[in-house]
């Protein structure tokens, strides 16, 4: 008899089964169902996201045919998953259930996120948005332009483990701004993030909360330089101004550093609010800021966040919370099994061609078996969720 669950099964066990029944419960998704359980649901969502399914037929063939794994997966009373019951599930359960699901892992990631780059102590944020085109006559409801549909994923990624903390969907249609109002901070965060986000009454918002921003000044910004602070000679930084924005509260003093790129050689004029760090730190903490494009680009190239399995908002949204879920569990075992190297790219490459295999998930993610006496278990901490 084979001691290992299915590679899957092992995944789900950083999930807690009771704190997910605890949600549907709050969130009383299963009021008055009698088909498809939200745990099922769940399960048959995760395996499109993980093995990149294209439509719920897909899905619902991959899910029937591993019907003796079922039991280990936590699926019970259930014959088979049928894509009309999928389909009406994804258009009327609460999408809610999942955001729960999202929060909950994303608390015990956090508690496992060691440290950035850089040498203070201050929490790390980039914050952008990414529009996702939409066909205007199969989802109405995303109303973009012309004859064209689209909605705009803003996202808040922290980069003590560069994992996605917050995330909000909107109409493309509607500036970044408003969405980027939304995101809340606390007192000694810093946020970056680039000039398409202008709004000088957010920027005095983070002023006054005490916590740091890093930006890109526009060209036509109308300023008025107060103090010059002496530069390196021969170094990336060109200049470095205390200033002050008209638009702002009488007394705000800002910094505008001109700094070259040492790779591409070009400049980019930063403004920021923190007077006491150098330059340097300040130009690189804005470089950081490439995290989050890096993030994007591992998502849409690896999730099902572009194409999706139903055209309501609710289901759109599901879909989307759950690829955030499968992004959590995959930070989850790579600071579990200690291979930080492992890239999202090459684990869900790997990963959808042995997800019904009954091997360690240890030794698949570490290529070696646990050291002796340790503890090679990844489930789920249920005092945790």
């Amino acid at each position: 008899m084979n001691k290992y669950n299915t590679i899957l099964g092992q995944m789900l066990a950083l999930i807690s089964r009771p704190g997910f029944e605890k949600q549907v419960k709050e969130h009383k998704t299963e009021h008055g169902a009698k088909g498809l359980k939200s745990w099922t649901q769940f399960v048959t969502m995760l395996f499109g996201q993980l093995t990149g399914q294209h439509g719920l037929r897909s899905m619902e063939w991959g899910m029937n045919s591993q019907r003796n794994s079922w039991y280990h997966l936590g699926i019970t009373n259930t014959r088979e998953v049928k894509r009309s019951t999928l389909a009406y599930a994804n258009a009327h359960r609460s999408a809610d259930l999942f955001k729960a699901v999202f929060v909950s892992l994303l608390i015990r990631a956090q508690a496992l996120s060691g440290s950035h780059k850089f040498r203070f102590k201050n929490p790390l944020y980039s914050i952008d948005a990414t529009t996702i085109d939409l066909c205007l006559k199969l989802f109405p409801w995303a109303d973009f332009r012309t004859g064209k549909g689209g909605i705009k994923l803003t996202v808040k990624l922290d980069h003590q483990g560069k994992i996605p903390c917050f995330l909000n969907m909107s109409n493309a249609r509607g500036h970044e701004v408003k969405d980027v109002r939304k995101i809340p901070f606390e007192a000694g965060d810093v946020i970056t993030f680039d000039r398409g986000f202008t709004d000088y009454e957010y920027f005095a918002s983070i002023c006054r909360k005490k916590a740091y921003f890093v930006t890109r000044l526009k060209k036509k910004a109308v300023y008025k330089r107060l103090k010059k602070n002496p530069v390196k000679k021969g170094g990336n930084i060109i200049s470095d101004y205390e200033i002050r924005i008209p638009s702002m509260p009488q007394g705000t003093v800002l910094r505008k550093i001109t700094a070259r790129d040492p790779e591409t050689k070009k400049r980019v004029v930063l403004l920021t609010n923190n007077l006491k760090w150098s330059a340097e730190t300040v130009a690189g903490v804005y470089k950081e800021r490439w995290q989050i494009e890096l993030f994007f680009k591992a998502i849409k190239q690896n999730l099902k966040i572009k194409r999706f399995y139903g055209n309501s908002r609710n289901a759109v949204m599901t879909q989307i919370w759950i690829a955030m879920i499968a992004y959590l569990l995959f930070y989850l075992l790579k600071v579990k099994s200690k291979n930080l190297e492992l890239s999202f790219t090459n684990f869900i490459s790997v990963i959808k061609t042995i997800l019904f295999q009954r091997v360690s998930l240890f030794d698949f993610l570490c290529g070696t078996g646990p050291p002796p006496g340790s503890n090679a278990s990844f489930e789920c901490q249920p005092e945790l969720v």
